[in-house]
Protein backbone atom coordinates (compact mmCIF):
# COMPACT_ATOMS: atom_id res chain seq x y z
CA UNK A 1 0.00 0.00 0.00
CA UNK A 2 3.26 2.60 0.59
CA UNK A 3 6.10 2.82 -0.57
CA UNK A 4 8.63 4.85 0.91
CA UNK A 5 11.33 6.16 -0.75
CA UNK A 6 14.63 8.18 0.53
CA UNK A 7 15.66 9.76 -2.52
CA UNK A 8 18.68 10.81 -1.39
CA UNK A 9 20.79 11.09 2.21
CA UNK A 10 22.13 14.87 1.39
CA UNK A 11 20.52 17.50 3.84
CA UNK A 12 21.47 20.87 5.27
CA UNK A 13 20.03 20.49 8.00
CA UNK A 14 21.71 19.50 11.28
CA UNK A 15 18.88 18.06 13.46
CA UNK A 16 19.99 17.28 16.84
CA UNK A 17 17.38 14.32 16.41
CA UNK A 18 19.07 12.77 13.56
CA UNK A 19 22.43 12.17 11.84
CA UNK A 20 21.67 11.51 8.05
CA UNK A 21 23.75 14.39 7.48
CA UNK A 22 26.81 13.66 8.81
CA UNK A 23 26.66 10.11 6.90
CA UNK A 24 28.40 12.93 3.99
CA UNK A 25 31.37 13.96 6.46
CA UNK A 26 32.34 10.86 7.16
CA UNK A 27 32.22 9.52 3.41
CA UNK A 28 31.60 12.30 1.03
CA UNK A 29 31.45 10.07 -2.52
CA UNK A 30 28.66 7.93 -0.64
CA UNK A 31 26.46 10.03 -3.03
CA UNK A 32 27.94 8.78 -6.31
CA UNK A 33 26.63 5.57 -5.24
CA UNK A 34 23.06 6.55 -4.79
CA UNK A 35 20.59 5.17 -7.19
CA UNK A 36 20.28 6.60 -11.15
CA UNK A 37 17.09 7.75 -12.67
CA UNK A 38 17.47 4.90 -15.10
CA UNK A 39 18.04 2.24 -12.18
CA UNK A 40 15.07 4.29 -10.51
CA UNK A 41 12.75 3.68 -13.53
CA UNK A 42 13.80 -0.24 -13.96
CA UNK A 43 12.47 -0.90 -10.17
CA UNK A 44 9.36 1.50 -10.45
CA UNK A 45 9.10 -0.55 -13.74
CA UNK A 46 8.55 -3.71 -11.87
CA UNK A 47 6.72 -2.68 -8.91
CA UNK A 48 2.88 -2.20 -9.57
CA UNK A 49 0.29 -0.29 -8.24
CA UNK A 50 1.47 1.58 -4.67
CA UNK A 51 -1.31 3.67 -3.17
CA UNK A 52 1.04 6.38 -1.29
CA UNK A 53 3.86 7.17 -2.46
CA UNK A 54 6.57 8.52 0.16
CA UNK A 55 9.30 10.67 -0.91
CA UNK A 56 12.02 11.14 2.01
CA UNK A 57 15.38 11.78 2.75
CA UNK A 58 17.84 13.28 3.61
CA UNK A 59 16.18 16.85 2.25
CA UNK A 60 13.94 14.75 -0.56
CA UNK A 61 14.43 18.55 -2.90
CA UNK A 62 18.30 18.25 -3.00
CA UNK A 63 18.06 15.32 -5.36
CA UNK A 64 18.20 17.67 -8.90
CA UNK A 65 16.19 15.20 -10.37
CA UNK A 66 13.14 14.88 -8.15
CA UNK A 67 10.76 16.10 -10.85
CA UNK A 68 11.83 12.87 -12.91
CA UNK A 69 11.31 10.49 -10.32
CA UNK A 70 8.02 11.87 -9.77
CA UNK A 71 6.73 11.52 -13.34
CA UNK A 72 7.76 7.74 -13.57
CA UNK A 73 6.36 6.96 -10.33
CA UNK A 74 2.89 8.76 -11.93
CA UNK A 75 3.88 6.62 -14.83
CA UNK A 76 4.75 3.98 -13.34
CA UNK A 77 3.39 3.57 -10.11
CA UNK A 78 -0.08 5.17 -10.44
CA UNK A 79 -0.20 6.28 -6.32
CA UNK A 80 -3.39 7.83 -5.24
CA UNK A 81 -1.44 9.92 -2.95
CA UNK A 82 2.41 11.98 -3.73
CA UNK A 83 3.77 13.04 0.03
CA UNK A 84 6.98 15.30 -0.18
CA UNK A 85 8.26 16.29 3.50
CA UNK A 86 10.80 19.38 3.31
CA UNK A 87 13.21 20.88 5.14
CA UNK A 88 12.64 24.01 3.31
CA UNK A 89 15.60 25.51 3.54
CA UNK A 90 16.16 25.64 -0.30
CA UNK A 91 12.87 27.67 -0.82
CA UNK A 92 13.02 28.65 -4.62
CA UNK A 93 13.97 25.52 -5.58
CA UNK A 94 11.20 23.80 -3.88
CA UNK A 95 8.44 26.02 -5.15
CA UNK A 96 9.75 25.21 -8.79
CA UNK A 97 9.95 21.81 -8.19
CA UNK A 98 6.50 21.93 -6.47
CA UNK A 99 4.96 23.43 -9.83
CA UNK A 100 6.66 21.14 -11.95
CA UNK A 101 5.37 18.25 -10.06
CA UNK A 102 1.66 19.62 -10.24
CA UNK A 103 1.91 19.94 -13.61
CA UNK A 104 3.23 16.65 -14.32
CA UNK A 105 0.48 15.27 -12.07
CA UNK A 106 -2.41 17.23 -14.30
CA UNK A 107 -1.10 16.02 -17.06
CA UNK A 108 -0.90 12.38 -15.83
CA UNK A 109 -3.38 11.88 -13.41
CA UNK A 110 -5.49 14.78 -11.65
CA UNK A 111 -6.92 13.08 -9.30
CA UNK A 112 -3.34 12.69 -7.48
CA UNK A 113 -3.30 14.39 -3.96
CA UNK A 114 0.31 15.94 -3.51
CA UNK A 115 0.73 16.76 -0.02
CA UNK A 116 4.26 18.85 1.02
CA UNK A 117 5.06 19.41 4.26
CA UNK A 118 7.36 21.26 5.40
CA UNK A 119 8.86 20.74 9.06
CA UNK A 120 8.28 23.00 11.86
CA UNK A 121 9.69 21.74 15.44
CA UNK A 122 9.26 24.94 17.06
CA UNK A 123 8.72 28.72 16.77
CA UNK A 124 11.44 31.21 15.67
CA UNK A 125 14.72 30.80 16.99
CA UNK A 126 14.19 27.50 18.68
CA UNK A 127 13.41 26.29 15.41
CA UNK A 128 16.34 27.16 14.04
CA UNK A 129 18.61 25.77 16.84
CA UNK A 130 16.67 22.16 16.87
CA UNK A 131 17.33 22.27 13.29
CA UNK A 132 20.58 23.21 13.44
CA UNK A 133 20.29 25.98 10.69
CA UNK A 134 19.93 29.79 11.78
CA UNK A 135 16.89 31.87 9.58
CA UNK A 136 15.53 27.95 8.80
CA UNK A 137 12.03 29.22 10.65
CA UNK A 138 11.64 31.83 8.43
CA UNK A 139 12.34 30.00 5.08
CA UNK A 140 9.62 27.46 6.55
CA UNK A 141 7.16 30.37 6.64
CA UNK A 142 7.87 31.23 3.44
CA UNK A 143 7.42 28.44 1.81
CA UNK A 144 4.06 27.57 3.54
CA UNK A 145 3.10 30.98 2.61
CA UNK A 146 3.77 30.10 -1.09
CA UNK A 147 2.13 26.74 -0.89
CA UNK A 148 -1.44 28.26 -0.13
CA UNK A 149 -1.18 30.67 -2.71
CA UNK A 150 -0.17 27.64 -5.22
CA UNK A 151 -3.66 25.82 -4.20
CA UNK A 152 -5.66 28.72 -5.66
CA UNK A 153 -4.72 26.99 -9.22
CA UNK A 154 -4.18 23.70 -7.94
CA UNK A 155 -6.95 22.24 -5.38
CA UNK A 156 -4.97 18.70 -5.25
CA UNK A 157 -2.11 20.43 -3.44
CA UNK A 158 -2.62 19.96 0.35
CA UNK A 159 -0.43 22.29 2.81
CA UNK A 160 1.08 20.74 5.31
CA UNK A 161 3.16 21.30 8.28
CA UNK A 162 4.41 18.85 10.75
CA UNK A 163 6.68 18.22 13.91
CA UNK A 164 8.76 15.66 15.14
CA UNK A 165 8.13 15.70 19.00
CA UNK A 166 11.07 15.08 20.63
CA UNK A 167 12.68 16.06 24.73
CA UNK A 168 13.51 19.55 22.88
CA UNK A 169 9.98 20.40 22.57
CA UNK A 170 7.44 18.03 24.04
CA UNK A 171 7.10 20.33 26.70
CA UNK A 172 5.75 23.32 24.26
CA UNK A 173 3.40 21.27 21.97
CA UNK A 174 0.36 23.22 22.63
CA UNK A 175 2.78 26.63 22.04
CA UNK A 176 3.73 25.07 18.74
CA UNK A 177 0.21 23.88 17.46
CA UNK A 178 -1.40 26.61 18.37
CA UNK A 179 1.41 28.98 16.33
CA UNK A 180 0.79 26.29 13.04
CA UNK A 181 -2.93 26.00 13.79
CA UNK A 182 -2.85 29.93 13.06
CA UNK A 183 -1.58 30.02 10.07
CA UNK A 184 -4.33 27.78 8.35
CA UNK A 185 -2.70 24.84 7.42
CA UNK A 186 -4.63 22.20 5.84
CA UNK A 187 -2.87 19.41 8.11
CA UNK A 188 -0.84 19.27 11.04
CA UNK A 189 1.21 16.12 11.76
CA UNK A 190 3.35 14.80 14.26
CA UNK A 191 5.49 11.87 15.27
CA UNK A 192 7.65 10.97 18.19
CA UNK A 193 11.39 11.54 17.64
CA UNK A 194 12.93 7.61 17.59
CA UNK A 195 16.09 5.47 17.29
CA UNK A 196 16.06 4.71 13.95
CA UNK A 197 18.66 3.08 11.91
CA UNK A 198 18.31 5.31 8.88
CA UNK A 199 19.15 8.32 11.21
CA UNK A 200 22.39 6.49 12.55
CA UNK A 201 20.69 7.54 16.00
CA UNK A 202 20.55 4.66 17.79
CA UNK A 203 23.10 5.47 20.62
CA UNK A 204 21.16 8.81 20.83
CA UNK A 205 18.64 9.70 23.48
CA UNK A 206 15.99 11.90 21.78
CA UNK A 207 12.61 10.15 22.30
CA UNK A 208 10.60 12.32 24.58
CA UNK A 209 9.11 10.22 28.13
CA UNK A 210 5.81 8.54 27.47
CA UNK A 211 4.75 10.45 30.32
CA UNK A 212 5.58 13.67 28.53
CA UNK A 213 4.41 12.59 24.66
CA UNK A 214 1.00 11.69 26.35
CA UNK A 215 0.31 15.15 27.85
CA UNK A 216 1.34 16.35 24.83
CA UNK A 217 -1.23 14.54 22.73
CA UNK A 218 -3.61 15.26 25.14
CA UNK A 219 -3.83 18.81 22.94
CA UNK A 220 -3.88 17.26 19.99
CA UNK A 221 -6.55 15.10 20.56
CA UNK A 222 -8.81 17.76 21.78
CA UNK A 223 -8.43 20.00 18.93
CA UNK A 224 -8.81 17.28 16.24
CA UNK A 225 -12.29 16.12 18.24
CA UNK A 226 -13.35 20.03 18.37
CA UNK A 227 -12.32 20.41 14.76
CA UNK A 228 -13.73 17.54 13.16
CA UNK A 229 -16.71 18.74 11.85
CA UNK A 230 -15.40 21.96 9.69
CA UNK A 231 -12.96 19.22 8.13
CA UNK A 232 -13.68 18.34 4.10
CA UNK A 233 -13.79 14.12 3.77
CA UNK A 234 -10.27 13.63 2.39
CA UNK A 235 -9.25 15.83 6.13
CA UNK A 236 -11.87 14.14 8.09
CA UNK A 237 -10.48 10.48 6.98
CA UNK A 238 -6.31 11.28 7.89
CA UNK A 239 -7.19 13.53 11.30
CA UNK A 240 -9.41 10.34 12.28
CA UNK A 241 -6.53 8.14 11.31
CA UNK A 242 -4.45 10.21 13.38
CA UNK A 243 -6.48 10.16 16.67
CA UNK A 244 -6.04 6.52 16.44
CA UNK A 245 -2.68 6.77 15.85
CA UNK A 246 -1.79 8.63 19.01
CA UNK A 247 -3.86 6.21 21.68
CA UNK A 248 -1.80 3.59 19.57
CA UNK A 249 1.85 5.19 20.21
CA UNK A 250 1.35 5.76 23.89
CA UNK A 251 0.42 2.43 24.58
CA UNK A 252 3.71 1.28 22.28
CA UNK A 253 5.98 3.47 24.04
CA UNK A 254 4.41 2.64 27.79
CA UNK A 255 4.02 -1.30 27.21
CA UNK A 256 6.62 -1.41 24.24
CA UNK A 257 5.79 -4.00 22.50
CA UNK A 258 3.62 -4.40 19.24
CA UNK A 259 0.37 -3.46 20.53
CA UNK A 260 -1.26 -4.28 17.34
CA UNK A 261 0.47 -6.55 14.82
CA UNK A 262 2.82 -4.95 12.48
CA UNK A 263 2.32 -5.69 9.00
CA UNK A 264 6.33 -4.05 8.17
CA UNK A 265 7.23 -5.57 5.00
CA UNK A 266 4.32 -6.84 4.27
CA UNK A 267 1.75 -3.82 3.24
CA UNK A 268 4.77 -0.68 3.15
CA UNK A 269 8.23 -0.69 2.32
CA UNK A 270 11.05 1.56 2.35
CA UNK A 271 13.65 1.67 -0.27
CA UNK A 272 16.87 3.61 0.45
CA UNK A 273 19.21 5.75 -1.98
CA UNK A 274 21.24 3.08 -2.74
CA UNK A 275 18.71 0.12 -3.65
CA UNK A 276 18.28 -1.55 0.05
CA UNK A 277 14.78 -2.67 0.46
CA UNK A 278 13.46 -2.36 4.30
CA UNK A 279 10.39 -3.22 6.05
CA UNK A 280 10.47 0.16 7.91
CA UNK A 281 13.41 3.02 8.52
CA UNK A 282 13.55 1.76 12.22
CA UNK A 283 15.03 -1.57 11.04
CA UNK A 284 16.45 -0.21 8.32
CA UNK A 285 20.19 -1.38 7.75
CA UNK A 286 20.62 -3.52 10.66
CA UNK A 287 17.71 -5.47 8.82
CA UNK A 288 17.62 -5.31 5.49
CA UNK A 289 15.60 -6.96 2.84
CA UNK A 290 18.16 -6.99 0.00
CA UNK A 291 19.10 -4.74 -2.50
CA UNK A 292 18.42 -4.24 -5.80
CA UNK A 293 21.28 -4.20 -7.25
CA UNK A 294 21.88 -7.42 -6.65
CA UNK A 295 18.21 -8.57 -8.02
CA UNK A 296 19.05 -7.17 -11.14
CA UNK A 297 16.39 -4.17 -9.98
CA UNK A 298 13.45 -6.78 -9.81
CA UNK A 299 11.22 -5.50 -6.55
CA UNK A 300 9.05 -8.86 -6.95
CA UNK A 301 12.16 -10.97 -7.26
CA UNK A 302 13.44 -8.98 -3.39
CA UNK A 303 10.17 -9.16 -2.10
CA UNK A 304 9.75 -12.72 -2.28
CA UNK A 305 13.20 -13.53 -1.19
CA UNK A 306 14.41 -15.54 2.28
CA UNK A 307 16.11 -12.59 2.95
CA UNK A 308 12.97 -10.93 2.91
CA UNK A 309 10.58 -14.06 4.56
CA UNK A 310 13.18 -13.75 7.31
CA UNK A 311 12.83 -10.05 7.91
CA UNK A 312 9.02 -10.50 8.20
CA UNK A 313 9.26 -13.23 10.62
CA UNK A 314 11.57 -11.69 12.84
CA UNK A 315 8.55 -8.71 12.67
CA UNK A 316 5.53 -11.75 12.95
CA UNK A 317 7.19 -12.75 15.85
CA UNK A 318 6.86 -9.43 18.20
CA UNK A 319 10.45 -8.87 18.24
CA UNK A 320 10.67 -5.02 17.58
CA UNK A 321 8.11 -2.53 18.73
CA UNK A 322 7.70 0.97 17.85
CA UNK A 323 5.41 4.00 17.17
CA UNK A 324 6.44 4.73 13.78
CA UNK A 325 3.81 7.01 12.45
CA UNK A 326 3.97 5.62 8.74
CA UNK A 327 3.66 1.66 9.26
CA UNK A 328 0.90 2.44 12.20
CA UNK A 329 -1.85 4.16 10.06
CA UNK A 330 -1.22 0.68 8.02
CA UNK A 331 -1.27 -1.56 10.74
CA UNK A 332 -4.44 0.33 12.21
CA UNK A 333 -6.23 -0.03 8.33
CA UNK A 334 -5.53 -3.87 8.51
CA UNK A 335 -6.50 -4.15 12.46
CA UNK A 336 -10.07 -5.07 12.27
CA UNK A 337 -10.93 -3.46 15.88
CA UNK A 338 -8.68 -0.67 15.18
CA UNK A 339 -10.12 0.39 11.49
CA UNK A 340 -13.46 0.33 13.27
CA UNK A 341 -12.75 2.77 15.97
CA UNK A 342 -11.08 4.62 13.12
CA UNK A 343 -14.26 4.96 11.25
CA UNK A 344 -16.30 6.43 14.10
CA UNK A 345 -14.01 8.88 14.59
CA UNK A 346 -14.64 10.30 11.47
CA UNK A 347 -17.94 11.16 12.29
CA UNK A 348 -17.21 12.94 15.45
CA UNK A 349 -19.26 15.86 15.37
CA UNK A 350 -18.31 19.36 16.50
CA UNK A 351 -18.22 20.11 20.19
CA UNK A 352 -18.62 16.26 21.37
CA UNK A 353 -16.33 13.10 20.93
Amino acid sequence: MNLTFSVTNRCQSRCKTCKIWGLYQKSPNKRQDELTLVEIEKIFRSMGHIFIFNMSGGEPFLRPDIVDIVRLACKYLTPGIVHIPTNAIATKKIEQDVIAILQIIQNSNPSIQLTVKPSLDHVGEKHDDIRGVKGNFEKVIALFKSLKTLQLKYPNLHAELGTVISKWNVKDIEEIASFITGLGVDSYRNEIAEQRSEMFNREDHITPSPEDYERAIKYFTGEIKANMGNRGPFQRMTHAFRLAYYELAIRILKENRQVIPCYGGLSNAHMSPYGDIWACCTLGYEKTMGNLRDYDYNFRALWKSRQAREVRDYIRKGSCACPLANQAYSNILLHGPSLLKTMGNIFIKRGFS
